[in-house]
């Protein structure tokens, strides 16, 4: 849903907001379903890179847009998630987020568990 408070003052939403919407729905496919299926959640990873493409402007309005994510790269201690913020009729944003899986007590990256990669790969497709 798109907030009044996320609309700058060209009247659109502003474009570090979009990071805000991709975080939401990163959450909700790592954190909020493994919940929900009886999973142990993820946890300790951290954002590597982030890539965005702002394909139109989107401005306050009523309709929800969605934020479709999907998995397009797993490695041993990484993941790519892919996003696109649309509605029936536009595509408003592309984006990718680098995930890494992190050790904190270490302080470095670490491997990606067998249970985490197997759940990865119910996301995976195609970029």
């Amino acid at each position: 849903m798109v907030r009044f408070a996320d609309i700058d003052s060209l009247g659109h939403v502003n474009n570090v907001r979009f990071f805000d919407y991709l975080e939401d729905a990163r959450f909700a496919m790592l954190h909020v379903d493994p919940y929900k299926a009886g999973e142990e959640p993820f946890k300790d990873m951290v954002v590597s890179h982030h890539e965005i493409d702002y394909r139109r402007p989107l401005g306050f309005r009523a309709e929800p847009v969605r934020v479709e994510t999907w998995v397009t790269e797993i490695r041993p201690v990484r993941f790519t998630v892919a996003y696109e913020i649309r509605d029936d009729q536009d595509l408003y944003v592309t984006a990718k987020s680098v995930i890494v899986a992190y050790d904190v007590e270490r302080g470095a990256p670490r491997r990606l568990r067998q249970d985490e990669l197997a759940y990865l790969e119910r996301f995976t497709a195609e970029d």
